[in-house]
């Protein structure tokens, strides 16, 4: 599998294209890095092909706070400006002024 260049950065806002979930983006696998097992477990029908962008999130839906594992294909952007409840973002970004998350210096080393 060839890489492709990841259309996301680490700190964006993503939604799901087909879920109702939205989160930050903290890490990004060129290809799909995830077990087979888990990748077998998406319906066939919806399963995205492994040659593309994965996207690591801090994600949220209206209930609960989790971590997910996404396929480029499935994410879009999200302008809603909604704030976010998930507190590991906290833990792991600062957010600018212009409303992007920033990795905090101390989690480079």
């Amino acid at each position: 599998m060839k890489p492709r260049a990841a259309k996301f950065g680490i700190g964006d806002i993503v939604k799901h294209r087909k879920y109702p979930f939205r989160g930050v983006i903290f890490d990004i696998d060129p290809v799909f890095a995830n077990t087979e097992e888990w990748w077998l477990s998406i319906p066939e029908e919806v399963r995205p092909s492994k040659d593309q962008p994965f996207y690591h999130l801090y994600a949220e839906n209206s209930d609960t706070e989790y971590t997910a594992y996404v396929s480029e294909q499935n994410l879009e952007p999200d302008d809603s400006g909604a704030p976010f409840r998930n507190p590991q973002i906290d833990e792991t970004f600062t957010r600018s002024d212009s409303g992007r998350y920033i990795r905090r210096l101390n989690l480079l080393n």
